[in-house]
């Protein structure tokens, strides 16, 4: 071990946020203050849940949708334009698979309640989901009237990512910030060896399938096995298809390690919304690390 290693120390910060458990991994130099350090930390992920869940009133989400819902347009900062760009990019590569405009159907599906919609209320929630139809310009956004706006699939992802990037800001040498299994790295390690990622069992979630080593950029998962219900035989996860408005029913997990984690939970998304044959070889295709979970159970990896 170095000496500028043996100068700094290992913390770890476990606290539950955005609905999930949380975890910063941090190596600060003996010059940095850890209670400081942490406090700017979650301010700036309480920030970012304050002003993107849906779960909040009187956000600008909900001033967004309040908007929409009057036919109304609405002023918008140029970090909002970036997380819409980003949304709009993954619509497009996705064949509007990915489509943040999914609010009315994501509504319309209550996983406490385990109820299954009828096709006219689906049809009617499928009537205002469409990426397409939002458009924005000089920060004035303008969406159709009805339709409902959520940054669900995206803002998690995206606060790992600033999180990150604010810790080098503060000193940190090399950490994990970890938002419920939605990971960046922040920094090398020494000698620039990995983060061993377990990644967890759909079927238990007390296990671990495998492990991806992550050396820099961002790790994301997304899988039916968090929320969903059994409705006469049927299994119905809260990954909803925003063509058909019905969950979806390809692989079971997806885990991917990319340059960002934005990147990786829009990655792992898509390839869960895609038919089972068509998400491996898509992945495949793209040379991400990954590690899947398909619909009989079975596990595959690969390592780049």
């Amino acid at each position: 071990m170095n000496s500028k290693i043996q100068e700094s120390e290992l913390l770890k910060f476990s606290f539950k946020a955005m609905g999930s458990d949380c975890e910063f991994i941090l190596c600060l130099t003996t010059k940095s203050d850890s209670c400081s350090v942490f406090s700017s930390l979650r301010d700036e992920l309480e920030r970012l849940e304050q002003k993107y869940s849906k779960f909040r009133k009187n956000n600008l989400l909900f001033e967004i949708n309040l908007a929409a819902s009057k036919g109304e347009t609405i002023q918008v900062d140029e970090e909002t334009e970036s997380l819409l760009e980003h949304s709009l990019n993954c619509f497009n590569q996705s064949d509007g698979l990915f489509d943040i405009t999914a609010g009315s159907l994501n509504a319309l599906w209550d996983f406490k309640k385990k109820r299954v919609p009828t096709i006219i209320e689906i049809e009617h929630a499928l009537s205002l989901t469409d990426f397409s139809r939002v458009s924005w310009s000089n920060g004035m956004l303008s969406i159709p009237m009805g339709m409902s706006i959520d940054f669900g699939g995206v803002v998690k992802e995206y606060a790992a990512d600033s999180l990150a990037v604010l810790s080098k800001k503060l000193g940190v040498e090399y950490g994990l910030i970890n938002l419920g299994g939605d990971i960046a790295i922040v920094g090398r390690k020494p000698g620039d060896s990995p983060w061993n990622v377990g990644i967890t069992d759909p079927r238990n979630t007390e296990a671990e399938i495998a492990t991806i080593e992550v050396h820099s950029g961002g790790l994301a998962t997304s899988g039916d096995y968090k929320r969903y219900f059994v409705h006469e035989g049927k299994r119905y996860s809260h990954i909803l298809n925003p063509k058909t408005g019905i969950p979806c029913s390809g692989l079971r997990a997806v885990s991917i390690s990319a340059n960002l984690c934005t990147v990786a939970g829009s990655v792992a998304t898509i390839a869960m919304l895609k038919e089972e044959s068509e998400a491996i070889a898509w992945l495949r295709e793209l040379g991400l690390p990954f590690v899947i979970m398909n619909s009989n159970s079975q596990i595959m990896k690969n390592s780049c």
